[in-house]
């Protein structure tokens, strides 16, 4: 039995060889996939929120807990794609699923209240532990200020989070975040005072910005509500989608220098478009 078994063993076909791959060259041209952040907030509550992310049909790679202290938990390998930006776009890019990191913090948004709903503030242990992932995800992506948003950002007409008072100067103050610049914007309100830009300007200064937003030059109410998520970043004290010289400053402070957008009637001259980012991609 034994010399039969030999004797199958020697003629059974080899196997196949082994895969060999060399890593002893890198390339200099490359970066990483991941070109934007989206922060969330997720209504639920913790269990739940953990139901959904994990065991559910959406998924994100960080989940901030409202424990005590709160705790930072990883669903998804960062160099993987989770579900939870859905139908969204950033400067032209979308849906973002596939070219973001997405950080949902425990947190419930909005309460009805006899005024009609009412958003919640955010508690400060979340945001001192929130803030120091969203450095170290930008860092180590090198993913650039003006990429780094909220999900009423992405998907604006679909989408409130993470509301107008989570704080997105503070964001801003340590370098996470694009912001207007105070001088340009301070500069460029005493023209819009004086003369109110129209649709066109607005939906142009919204596009290059980021946002994807209709260009009919119409105030539909799809125009509206990608303003009010511009307010609500920019603006939290008054975001009801309606134009006005402070916002249209505020556009002005963060569209590059040299744009239309301290002139009397900068809806006469296009728009510049944002400059292209170096990179030796093809």
């Amino acid at each position: 039995m034994a010399a039969a078994l030999a004797l199958l063993a020697g003629c059974a076909a080899p196997g196949p060889a082994p895969l060999v791959i060399d890593d002893s060259h890198v390339a200099v041209s490359q970066d990483s996939r991941v070109r934007v952040l989206v922060l969330h907030y997720t209504q639920a509550d913790f269990p739940r929120a953990m139901q959904i992310l994990a065991r559910g049909g959406l998924s994100v790679h960080y989940l901030l807990s409202d424990e005590s202290p709160p705790r930072i938990y990883r669903l998804v390998d960062e160099n993987r794609r989770a579900y939870h930006a859905g139908q969204s776009s950033w400067q032209g890019a979308g849906p973002l699923n596939a070219i973001s990191i997405g950080i949902e913090v425990v947190h419930p948004g909005v309460e009805q209240g006899p005024q009609g709903p009412r958003f919640l503030p955010w508690r400060e242990d979340q945001i001192a532990a929130l803030i120091p992932l969203v450095a170290d995800i930008v860092r180590r992506h090198e993913i650039p200020p003006d990429r780094v948003v909220g999900h009423s950002d992405v998907a604006p007409q679909r989408k409130v989070d993470p509301g107008p008072l989570f704080p997105w100067a503070r964001l801003a103050e340590r370098g996470l975040v694009a912001w207007p610049d105070a001088a340009r914007v301070a500069a460029a309100r005493p023209g819009f005072e004086r003369q109110l830009p129209d649709a066109t300007w607005f939906q142009q200064a919204l596009a290059g910005v980021g946002y994807e937003v209709p260009r009919h030059g119409g105030w539909d109410e799809p125009t509206r509500r990608v303003l009010a998520a511009f307010q609500m970043k920019y603006r939290p004290a008054r975001h009801d989608g309606q134009p006005d010289a402070e916002s249209a400053a505020l556009l002005a402070g963060l569209l590059p220098a040299g744009s239309p957008d301290a002139r009397p009637n900068p809806s006469a001259v296009p728009l510049a478009p944002r400059p292209a980012r170096p990179s030796t991609r093809r």
